[in-house]
């Protein structure tokens, strides 16, 4: 269990490393204004109009980056400062999850296997732990079978992370896209927001490589016990 600890250690001090600059990146570009004076609802509002998107509403959440995309109620949640501000990361947050309702009109085949697993993982989320415990403490064959099981539950969340990438990316590929092509941003205000949306996407970037090596780390011992 160490070498998990110690994995989740490092994983940790990255992400909050990581998560250090995003925060620093928002704060600095929130002190930017949109030339154009559009808040972050506005800009949502206006990127679905121009993808023909009717079936969708923008509402406040409470919260600091909280912000997301719910294909189930069809609704882009902007957390508050977000929906309110007029600023160049405002502007990249509202856009960037409007990029996941495009993904969602579009039938993206990434944000649809994400779904599909969205139910299978948090059943799985909240066994995984128990599991690959009891699998690590019982040095007998049920527990070989257990850490077994819990490999495979671990092996979802894993993917599901993983799949996660290409969804987040291409939803600021989609953003960036727009806010360029419509003008709605100057050519240094889309800089920053490219910057902000880069910074946001490398915190999912590194929880799938701490969710790879902890899995691969987790094999590692079951395969050990097989030998």
């Amino acid at each position: 269990m160490m070498g998990a600890y110690l994995i989740g250690a490092v994983i940790m001090l990255v992400s909050w490393l990581v998560g250090q600059q995003l925060r620093s990146r928002f704060e600095k570009y929130s002190r930017t204004p949109l030339r154009n004076g559009l808040s972050g609802r506005e800009v949502a509002e206006r990127m679905l109009r121009d993808h023909g998107i009717t079936n969708v509403q923008v509402i406040s959440v409470p919260g600091q980056l909280t912000d997301h995309y719910n294909p189930a109620t069809r609704t882009v949640n902007l957390s508050e400062p977000v929906y309110h501000a007029r600023n160049a990361a405002a502007a990249a947050v509202a856009a960037h999850e409007v990029g996941h309702a495009v993904q969602h009109a579009t039938a993206y085949s990434w944000l649809e296997m994400r779904s599909k697993l969205v139910p299978v993982v948090s059943v799985a989320s909240q066994w995984i732990q128990w599991v690959l415990l009891g699998g690590i403490l019982l040095v007998n064959s049920f527990g070989t079978g257990l850490l077994l099981v819990g490999i495979v539950l671990f092996a979802l969340t894993t993917l599901f992370s993983i799949i996660t990438l290409p969804v987040e990316y291409d939803a600021s590929n989609r953003a960036l896209a727009w806010m360029e092509r419509t003008g709605v941003v100057t050519t240094s205000e889309h800089e920053l927001s490219a910057d902000a949306l880069k910074w946001a996407a490398r915190t999912y970037l590194v929880a799938a490589i701490g969710s790879v090596g902890t899995l691969l780390y987790y094999i590692m011992i079951y395969m050990n016990r097989r030998d």
